[in-house]
């Protein structure tokens, strides 16, 4: 991974770069971002240039052997660690992250940018929670009592440090604070809230902020093999508010299929068309859990942006502005008040949905809980 495969972020890459060039590299870092941003691929990228033969003012070479086998993820001075479970070939003692090596460079050639989740699918867990197990802890003062193979630097990557058990957080405590010459802890976080305060201590946090929404577009016109659209990559980066895994997951979705869905959903319920609305329940049933979250997540967007327009209040407008004709006259009909009482609806249906619901039952209630707000 390179600094210049990752859209936008100038100023973080800029900050990880000088410390290079000032000789200023703190031995532990906490990128901290959210799910989507580039907080993994930011890791990547930095621990590419920190190893670089021929390192330029902006990047790493990507043509020296240190580079390749990083782009390939086979350097043997980065080592990973990373949440896992028990699968049918490992029990959880087991179940360690040099175990899923194989699995782990296959995740991160898909996409930078996944998820717990779409890791768990990757190495076939058993719908287990995935956890840093106390064996790590062991594993990471092994790999780092050996000195670098062949770069300057050992570099020990922990991806999502939150899910550690507390009993592996605890067994690095001391080599984190006190590494061996020449070795960089990269804790990649999602939630560095849920850190042990041991372990925020002893590491300089860098905050990955979101993608901006002309990083998204450019990154989705710009697929391989992918038509879309300026108005699309417009409603997708509207749609991902930043998140780059978002993005590039609707990227394969039907054109407008949300929003016509919605829009059509919301006729329904002012109008109260019982039957339309179970046979809409049935069609939401059908369309499956990415569809359903989706479908949520940009009504409950469409309900922030009616309030922030029926407020005037035009510098926190996101909205496409093939969209805004409909927001007006949704907000003619939804109200501030009629919107506080809808939204809470839509999280916990969102909420539910994300844990298994029944997704027919679910729709027809909130289907219903929103009609008797639209028409009261």
């Amino acid at each position: 991974m390179l600094f210049s495969q990752i859209p936008g972020l100038d100023s973080v890459k800029k900050q990880l770069i000088d410390s290079v060039k000032r000789n200023h590299v703190a031995h532990a870092q906490l990128f901290a971002g959210k799910e989507g941003s580039a907080n993994l691929a930011m890791a990547m990228a930095f621990s590419a240039y920190l190893n670089c033969e021929n390192r330029g003012d902006e990047d790493a070479c990507g043509t020296c052997s240190s580079c390749l086998k990083n782009q390939k993820f086979i350097h043997p001075d980065v080592n990973f660690i990373f949440p896992t479970s028990a699968t049918t070939k490992f029990k959880r003692e087991d179940a360690t992250s040099d175990k899923f090596l194989i699995e782990w460079r296959a995740f991160l050639k898909k996409s930078i940018y996944g998820n717990v989740s779409d890791w768990a699918q990757e190495f076939g867990w058993e719908n287990k929670q995935l956890i840093i197990p106390r064996q790590e802890s062991r594993n990471i003062v092994k790999a780092l009592s050996l000195k670098a193979f062949e770069g300057t630097y050992k570099i020990m990557i922990v991806w999502l440090p939150e899910t550690m058990n507390v009993n592996a957080a605890n067994g690095i405590l001391k080599i984190l604070e006190e590494p061996p010459k020449n070795t960089i802890f990269l804790l990649v976080t999602n939630a560095p809230n849920l850190l042990l305060t041991t372990i925020t201590s002893r590491t300089q946090q860098l905050k990955v902020p979101l993608f901006s929404d002309q990083d998204i577009q450019d990154v989705t016109k710009g697929l391989p093999d992918s038509e879309v659209s300026d108005e699309r990559a417009s409603q997708i980066a509207y749609l991902a508010e930043g998140n780059m895994r978002l993005a590039l997951e609707l990227v394969n979705e039907a054109d407008n299929a949300t929003d016509d869905f919605f829009k059509n959903w919301m006729r329904q319920c002012f109008t109260y068309n019982f039957a339309e609305l179970v046979a809409m329940a049935e069609d939401f049933q059908k369309r499956g859990k990415n569809f359903q979250k989706e479908l949520l997540d940009s009504s409950s967007k469409t309900l922030r942006e009616t309030l922030i327009s029926t407020q005037s209040v035009e510098e926190l407008n996101r909205v496409p502005e093939s969209e805004k004709g409909f927001i007006q006259k949704f907000g003619s009909v939804f109200t501030a008040e009629k919107i506080m009482e809808v939204a809470p609806k839509l999280s916990e249906a969102y909420y539910h949905i994300e844990r298994n619901a029944n997704p027919k039952i679910l729709f027809l209630d909130l289907s219903l809980g929103i009609a008797q707000v639209a028409r009261s």
